[in-house]
């Protein structure tokens, strides 16, 4: 590689050992990356799930291991820095691909610090320079980086830190910037039973099309708050207005990191209840959400235990909810190692 590479920790190994439970069980979550990208179900499909079961907490460790895939290969990315601040991680086989555009992209090999690394070049000085000079050489990679939105997300140190520059959504993970995000459950509660509203995503979507997805959900771009973000989705995804939107709490966060061939996915979601009016109707307003359906939360949490039906980190999302609401507790053997696993990346 022509470099020297010193490895920086990225997050805490959280999921790095085995699970507490057999190795059958454990075996369950091979078939989920052939069965998450199957989206050919229908809600008879789901509502074919029971209400209720008995089962271990294992399920929800094999969902959460989903979204924090080949940590062991961290080790093939270097820290992408700037102003000795880490903002990402670059695979040394994409580097290869930015090297050429050498008046944006530079590769120092002897620094104490940080090993070999990725920086920008030091004559990109304000973030509107950097912008443009990234996205000029993201144009250039053509189909290496597919799905380009024009969506920009900011790049920082951490979340509320200062902005260095803006980079495009679906280039994020390739560069290893932490992105963030706002989901929300909404539910509701009659006969003494929580329900909750899920969305089924268009078969249209380039990402998880026809799949199950919490009621309103969005990355976060540049330049809008978490909360104004979230009203935003709300009416576009569920066609709900401002005056009930406004009523989400937010109730924290779940984080994780997923690396796939050059992309190291290292995403932060903030995560919202909405505890929406008896008789509320969600509608979709945007095209991205085929339908909806409310359901008994003990039967949410049976489709995500024993199906391939959720967008993989909606089940974070949903199984966060389950702890907060008491769905899951601390008598069930493994509790306190799945509450810690909800955030396997840093929180940060």
């Amino acid at each position: 590689m022509g470099c020297n590479y010193l490895y920086t920790p990225i997050a805490p190994t959280i999921l790095n050992v085995k699970s507490p439970f057999c190795p059958s069980r454990r075996r369950q979550l091979r078939s989920f990356a052939t069965l998450a990208g199957n989206s050919s179900f229908t809600w008879n499909d789901v509502l074919r799930v029971p209400e209720n079961d008995s089962s271990s907490l294992s399920a929800y460790f094999n969902k959460i291991k989903f979204c924090n895939r080949n940590s062991e290969k961290q080790c093939e990315f270097m820290p992408f820095v700037i102003d000795d601040q880490i903002i990402g991680y670059v695979h040394h086989r994409f580097a290869d691909y930015l090297k050429p555009s050498h008046n944006v992209f530079i590769f120092p090999q002897d620094d104490s610090n940080f090993g070999c690394h990725c920086t920008l070049h030091p004559n990109l000085r304000t973030p509107e320079d950097r912008t443009k000079a990234v996205a000029n050489v993201i144009k250039s990679l053509g189909e290496l980086i597919p799905g380009i939105r024009n969506e920009l997300y900011p790049v920082a140190s951490a979340f509320g830190e200062p902005i260095f520059f803006s980079l495009e959504r679906a280039a994020a993970p390739y560069f290893g910037i932490k992105a963030y995000g706002v989901q929300m459950n909404g539910y509701l509660e009659k006969d003494e039973q929580k329900f909750l509203w899920l969305g089924k995503r268009s078969e249209q979507k380039s990402t998880y099309p026809g799949m199950l997805d919490n009621l309103a959900a969005g990355g976060l771009p540049h330049g809008i708050s978490c909360g104004e973000n979230l009203i935003k989705e709300c009416k576009e995804e569920a066609g709900i207005p401002r005056s009930i939107s406004h009523k989400a709490i937010p109730v924290g966060a779940v984080s994780y990191i997923d690396i796939e061939g050059y992309r190291m996915k290292r995403d932060v979601l903030f995560c919202y209840d909405l505890k929406l009016p008896d008789g509320f109707i969600p509608h979709n307003e945007d095209g991205e959400v085929e339908s909806f359906r409310l359901l008994p939360v003990t039967q949410v949490a049976n489709i995500i235990r024993k199906t391939p039906f959720f967008k993989a980190n909606c089940n974070l999302v949903v199984i966060d909810f389950l702890f907060r609401h008491g769905h899951i507790r601390p008598e069930e053997f493994g509790y306190l190692r799945l509450l810690q696993s909800l955030r396997s990346g840093y929180c940060s």
